[in-house]
């Protein structure tokens, strides 16, 4: 046994020796490091289109079509979470945001008796204009030819209704929220939009564990090539060290992708924790999901903005002017009657539609003023931050890692192409005397 250590050591070339475990270190990092650049860089897409590549695209195996920008016709790249942003939208509302609440219970976080009375405060000192160019419009001689203190009754009247018919409007899409509201189609089309806005999660959320990561890869590819040392001084194959380094940028990848997010739950293995980085720090990772969702996507501004233009817009706006038609009937008190035998229904009508549709857009102006939206976003991130606290650990790290999980491969591709090229430069440094002076390994 002395005597095959002995002629095993005398065979060794123990700089290349000691190199190989450096050598793989430095691989090893920069495999994550570059990785983590291709996980969000560029935000947008980067590279040419080639005539033919979509076509040609269309009958490549399915893991090859995932390849960003290749379905589209285009060679280059574009980062994994930011290609990904709609459906990473999609799986956060199915996997998350669907179990933090439902579009009810975060209407009712917003505290909509709040909501109507910034509506009155915001809207009371246009009634005035709004009733004026209305009647002036609908009917110019009559209300040319009423008195100063009869208009003003009339304005009167209708600002006393205000309060009552704005509670009825909030109370009505509290109600009706579930239908007019799809949280899925708001976020999913926010995140499509706005890629960085996905790349900002991450980083924010992970940014932690992500430089561990990188800083993980020197050590795991330290580590690692420690036997491919061993097995390329033994036995002094040219080509073992290119295969081991295919291995080696693999196994790097795949250990850092570990590293953060297994195991979820926490296990103790000879009585030491083992559980994911990422899961270890759920409540304050909870606290920044919650603050960004909250202050970009599930917002009051945007809800407004959903609840008006979204596709179920025209149901909102039908419903606001149906609140907002008994606002006259009600200024007109009991000379309703007389007053619509003047004008006649018909135009008397005409009034109240006019009424209604000039006021629908002037209720929802609230919800997009942007200290107020602020102010109703704590509600939303206390909300969010809680019950993302409360998911199980497995639940926590799907927000984050379904949206790449298939595209995983890529990743590891990756540091499967670059161990290849390591192996090879140390090759190229130590067998094929690129460096003059030292011996072959």
């Amino acid at each position: 046994m002395l005597n095959w250590l002995n002629d095993w050591a005398n065979g060794v070339d123990w700089f290349a020796f000691v190199s190989i475990p450096i050598f793989t270190g430095v691989v090893g990092w920069l495999i994550n490091w570059s990785g983590l650049w291709m996980l969000f860089s560029p935000v947008e897409f980067w590279g040419v289109r080639v005539i033919g590549l979509r076509e040609i695209a269309g009958v490549l195996p399915r893991k090859l079509q995932e390849v960003p920008g290749w379905m589209d016709g285009g060679f280059g790249w574009q980062g994994i979470v930011p290609a990904r942003a709609a459906k990473m939208g999609s799986i956060a509302v199915d996997k998350v945001i669907a179990k933090l609440g439902t579009p009810a219970e975060f209407y009712a976080q917003l505290e909509p008796d709040e909501i109507a009375s910034h509506i009155v405060e915001v809207f009371r000192p246009d009634l005035p204009q709004l009733v004026d160019d209305v009647m002036r419009r609908e009917h110019p001689r009559l209300w040319r030819d009423l008195p100063t203190g009869i208009r003003q009754a009339v304005i009167d009247r209708v600002e006393a209704q205000l309060p009552s018919v704005v509670k009825t409007i909030t109370d009505e899409i509290g109600v009706h929220i579930n239908q007019l509201l799809d949280p899925k189609i708001m976020v999913i089309d926010h995140f499509r939009k706005n890629p960085d806005l996905v790349v900002k999660v991450f980083k924010d959320v992970g940014q932690r564990e992500l430089n561990l990561m990188v800083a993980f890869g020197f050590i795991f590819g330290f580590l690692l090539g420690v036997p491919v040392a061993l097995i390329d001084q033994t036995w002094h194959i040219w080509w073992l060290l290119p295969i081991l380094g295919v291995i080696v940028g693999w196994t790097t990848n795949l250990l850092g992708m570990w590293l953060i997010f297994d195991p979820p739950e926490e296990r103790r293995i000879l009585g030491i924790k083992v559980q994911g980085l990422f899961l270890r720090r759920q409540d304050e990772c909870a606290e920044v999901y919650a603050r960004i969702i909250a202050d970009d996507v599930i917002t009051l501004e945007r809800i407004g903005d959903f609840l008006m233009d979204g596709p179920r817009g025209d149901r909102t706006k039908q419903m606001i002017g149906t609140a907002m038609k008994p606002a006259i009937d009600k200024a007109a008190g009991p000379l309703r009657g007389a007053v619509n035998v003047a004008m006649g229904s018909r135009r008397y009508n005409n009034i109240k539609d006019s009424f209604a549709l000039e006021a629908v857009g002037r209720t929802i102006t609230p919800f997009r003023d942007p200290e107020f939206s602020r102010q109703q976003s704590d509600k939303i991130r206390t909300l969010i931050a809680r019950r993302t606290k409360e998911l199980p650990p497995r639940d926590f790290v799907e927000m984050m890692r379904s949206a790449i999980k298939e595209d995983e491969w890529m990743l590891y591709a990756h540091g499967a192409i670059m161990g290849l090229a390591g192996g090879f430069l140390h090759l190229a440094i130590f067998t094929w005397g690129v460096i003059p002076g030292f011996p072959p390994s």
